[in-house]
């Protein structure tokens, strides 16, 4: 039976954020997820709030927007509505790529058919993955044209890890990397990429043949970076960090959209075979270094900033910024990218001020709930 690509609005756009569930302690994880939903349930939210895999998150759901503003509009409501409801329970909410120092053998899974089937599949995997990563929704018309734009987007990945990074610190070190989330990512049999089919029909032959193998049942089992989404008629960015701040997620759904957009006016058939022979390679380096990263390119047959190639991209697509709105958003990435200020330097620069962990997390907790304090320290950076 093949997968039907539901059509949506062409460059309609939405955000999947993975939020931290703290305690007021010492900022640790809390197992509060569960009595956190049971109060949201009860408050008026535009898009939905929902568990995820374990008791230490929750998964907040935009609705469907076409216009950078109102995107943020919704999700500055929707997070004031949490900050509200998990204060009530003596509990704080933030983002940020991984938990700093919580210990992932002491996480609970959520009792949902899928999650326990994921922990018996995965095993110590599943808990591991209390990882908080933004998902950017880009509504495309046809299967074809998500396979395309799938493809297309691939190239600019590194762009999207450089400026949502905002995990450095993991199991109380810091990495030395600027996001340490997608390790825990990379470690599924099935993250990765796109394999290189042309068209949704080839795709299709491929998902069955993975499907014949009891390898895949739907496309939730592909943990890649950017996959077509036919349920819902978009593809999925699924590479970024969970921002410290709702500002930046919209920002980054802002790229997305306008990156689709430039992707759909001006068609070129991308070169697989060399986009995917360093694929690898750059989403380490943009892991590893952010804006400084040194990405190969191969059709110059050298290297090149990734600073440098975000800043020339942003150029190259501001008229179609003018058209979609998001000209502001595209502004802000270009301000931080110029200055090699992402969420990584700020939550180092509040350990460098503190040396602690625990105060740390207090601050971004802070900076989520747009503390006035926290905009300070924001400034300051």
């Amino acid at each position: 039976m093949p997968l039907e690509f539901s059509r949506s609005q062409a460059l309609s756009v939405g955000v999947e954020l993975e939020l931290m569930v703290l305690n007021t302690r010492d900022f640790d994880l809390s197992r509060g997820a569960t009595d956190l939903l049971a109060r949201l349930d009860k408050v008026k939210i535009e898009g939905a709030v929902k568990p995820e895999i374990t008791e230490s998150m929750i998964e907040v759901n935009s609705s469907v927007q076409t216009r950078y503003a109102n995107l943020l509009d919704e999700l500055t409501r929707t997070r004031d509505a949490i900050v509200t409801e998990a204060g009530r329970l003596n509990l704080v909410v933030a983002g940020g790529g991984a938990h700093p120092f919580h210990h992932w053998s002491d996480r609970r899974i959520v009792p949902t058919e899928r999650f326990l089937r994921v922990s018996q599949l995965y095993g110590y995997l599943a808990k591991q993955f209390t990882v908080f990563g933004q998902h950017v929704h880009v509504g495309v018309e046809s299967g074809d044209d998500a396979i395309y734009t799938t493809h297309r987007m691939s190239r600019y990945i590194p762009h999207f890890i450089a400026l949502s990074a905002a995990s450095p610190f993991y199991q109380g070190e810091d990495t030395s990397f600027e996001t340490s989330r997608l390790h825990a990512v990379s470690a599924f049999p099935l993250a990765g990429h796109l394999p290189a089919v042309t068209t949704w029909a080839e795709f299709n032959g491929y998902f069955d043949e993975m499907a014949s193998h009891g390898i895949v049942e739907s496309m939730k089992d592909f943990y890649w970076d950017i996959r077509p989404k036919p349920e819902y008629g978009t593809i999925e960015v699924r590479i970024c960090d969970t921002p410290l701040t709702v500002e930046t997620a919209a920002q980054l759904a802002a790229y997305a959209q306008t990156l689709t957009a430039d992707f759909l006016r001006h068609r070129q058939e991308p070169p697989l075979r060399a986009q995917y022979m360093v694929y690898g390679y750059n989403r380490f380096q943009a892991c590893r270094f952010g804006f400084e990263a040194q990405l190969a390119d191969p059709q110059a047959h050298g290297h090149v900033r990734l600073r440098d190639d975000l800043l020339a991209t942003l150029d190259r697509i501001a008229p179609l910024a003018d058209e979609l709105g998001t000209t502001a958003a595209l502004s802000a990435i270009a301000e931080r990218a110029r200055a090699g200020a992402n969420d990584a330097l700020w939550l180092r620069q509040q350990f460098e001020k503190t040396r602690s962990l625990p105060d740390m997390v207090r601050l971004q907790a802070a900076r989520w709930r747009d503390v006035p304090g926290a905009k300070a320290a924001t400034r300051a950076a």
